[in-house]
């Protein structure tokens, strides 16, 4: 029996803790170290930096981890497969071997290219969604280290293991077991209890980063190193595998993984066993993202104390805008939130004021800037008793735009860069199938008696993790037992789910049922306007739409608040 491919993780986006590769290389045995560093946003500031410096457009971070981690990766033979090369993977490339020389390791280095697409006018970057086969090449012929531009996230596990079980296009059952252990992994400590919403049963001071243990059929195990923090169980592998997808298929360019066919299993302490995955041929098109500078945006946050928080958040709009009318530089857009963070009779300070808090957006920086700033240093004096902001009021900054178009797969060259430096072109795959719905499964038998109800949240019975695609949102949730379950299947629908979250009730959402992992996840379309790089509202990326779910209350039975035990309460 060919023993199992064991790959881990030691990054989830640019930015992610420093010394992940050291401790997933030292921590326990690995075949195969990933690192994904890129995202909607990272491609935009990416873009921003090759602006400045050509020779730039990657993830410098990533070499200055390799400082240590080529000589650690090359004394245990484990092979190191990473996206950091953003928009420069060959630049990257050079780099990483440049340094292999300074610090004495040999290291066969290739990258893959053809990600780069042509550049429409008014946009900083365009670059299509790769698969793995290109990576898997690279490693065919020998290299050590293999850095990419834009490949999907779980590309980084299907190359991998492509080449270790020799799977080709036609492997798609396999290949679909893959993409859901890569889509696993590919945010790091997302899968070990980071991000969790019952996070307090278990210590997530320092959570390890996970591994994926796959198999020759395409099945395999979620773990992590022994002795570090955190925890892999059927919750943190079902919230990750909700996370920032939709249906049943989840398309990508090496195939299409059905979502609604993954069966998971605990398999020992800190081990989920992924298997059953069924996988179809992939879509005609591959996804480009684009990335564009949008305009300029400025924020100031008001501070309201005590009493009349209402009627001071009233005078401050007029005063507000009435001193914009004057200066002739009124904004294209001007939001005004209020928190009400206040509390009434509070024994401090900061107890007693809310937040109200000004965005304003436009193409011109001036109009976002002077005009703004001045308007709000100039009431100072004037205006509701215990004025003041958070911070003083900057001239305004930069914000992008990201956009999603399709190409046809074959008009994308995929090219791998052998550590020889041949170029080989991988072949798109052969069959394709139109990404259709997968239709909704037929939902479980209602709980047949539910007796009384009482007005509890959500949280109690279930949980939920959500993420951003662009301007869409995404909110995976999941109940923790077959009796939850039955009701939270009839109980959540796309009604319900906007009466719960009002900010969604003009929106189209689509509701998506996934009887295996007893969850159903929501897609709210537009909810983020023109994506996380726009900072279209206060929480741009969605990351706690999903707990704001979790604390809304509604009736639910009294027998399934005294039955069901969420995983917190055995801590």
């Amino acid at each position: 029996m060919t023993a199992p491919l064991r790959i881990g993780n030691a990054s989830g986006f640019y930015g992610d803790r420093f010394d992940a590769v050291r401790e997933m290389l030292t921590g326990g045995p690995l075949d195969v170290l990933t690192g994904d560093y890129l995202a909607e946003l990272t491609m935009l500031i990416l873009g921003r930096s090759r602006l400045k410096d050509p020779a730039r457009g990657y993830a410098t971070t990533f070499l200055r981890q390799l400082e240590e981690g080529l000589g650690l990766a090359h004394e245990r033979g484990v092979k190191i497969v990473a996206n950091a090369g953003g928009l420069n993977p060959a630049g990257l490339a050079d780099a990483v071997r440049e340094l292999a020389q300074k610090v004495g390791v040999p290291v066969r280095v290739a990258h893959v290219e053809g990600d780069s697409r042509p550049v429409p006018e008014g946009f900083l970057t365009a670059n299509a969604y790769l698969g793995g086969a290109g990576i898997a090449a690279c490693l065919d012929a020998g290299a050590d280290v293999v850095v990419t531009g834009r490949v999907t996230d779980a590309a980084l596990v299907t190359g991998p293991a492509a080449a270790r079980f020799g799977w080709g296009p036609g492997d798609l059952d396999a290949l679909a077991g893959a993409v859901v252990a890569g889509h696993v992994l590919e945010c790091g400590t997302q899968a070990t209890g980071g991000n969790y919403s019952f996070f307090r049963g278990h210590d997530l001071r320092r959570p390890g980063f996970p591994v994926a243990e796959i198999h020759a059929d395409g099945s395999s195990v979620i773990t992590k190193h022994d002795g570090t923090g955190g925890v892999v169980d059927l919750g943190t592998v079902t919230a990750q595998l909700l996370y920032e997808t939709g249906g049943a298929r989840y398309a990508g360019p090496d195939v299409t993984a059905r979502l609604d066919t993954v069966t998971l299993t605990q398999d020992g302490p800190d081990r989920v066993r992924i298997s059953g995955v069924r996988g179809e041929a992939p879509p005609p098109t591959l996804k480009v993202g684009l990335n564009r500078l949008g305009g300029w945006r400025n924020e100031v946050v008001f501070v309201l104390t005590g009493l009349d928080i209402e009627a001071k958040a009233h005078l401050v709009q007029a005063q507000f805008a009435d001193a914009l009318a004057r200066s002739g530089a009124e904004p294209d857009e001007v939001r005004w939130e209020l928190s009400r963070t206040d509390r009434a009779d509070a024994a401090t300070e900061e107890s007693a004021s809310a937040l109200l808090r000004l965005v304003v957006r436009d193409r011109d920086p001036e109009t976002v800037g002077r005009a703004v700033s001045g308007a709000a240093i100039e009431l100072a004096l004037g205006s509701y008793p215990g004025f003041h902001v958070t911070a003083p009021p900057g001239k305004g900054a930069p914000y992008g735009v990201f956009e999603a178009r399709y190409a046809p797969a074959d008009e994308v060259p995929h090219i791998a860069v052998l550590p020889d430096g041949r170029r080989q072109e991988l072949a798109p795959p052969a069959v394709t199938c139109p990404l259709r719905d997968a239709g909704e499964p037929p939902l479980p038998e209602p709980l047949p008696d539910p007796g009384p109800t009482r007005t509890a949240p959500l949280g109690r019975i279930a949980g939920a993790r959500s993420g951003d695609k662009g301007g869409d949102a995404n909110v995976g949730v999941w109940a923790v037992d077959d009796d939850a379950w039955r009701w939270l299947a009839h109980e959540l629908t796309v009604e319900r789910f906007c009466e719960l979250l009002p900010e969604t009730a003009d929106l189209t959402v689509v509701r998506h049922v996934l009887p295996n992992l007893r969850a159903l996840n929501f897609t709210v379309h537009g909810l983020l306007g023109e994506g996380v790089a726009a900072r279209h509202r206060f929480d741009p990326q969605a990351k706690a739409v999903g707990e704001w779910l979790r604390s809304r209350h509604l009736p639910i039975p009294v027998s399934l608040l005294e039955t069901v035990h969420a995983p917190e309460a055995h801590a």
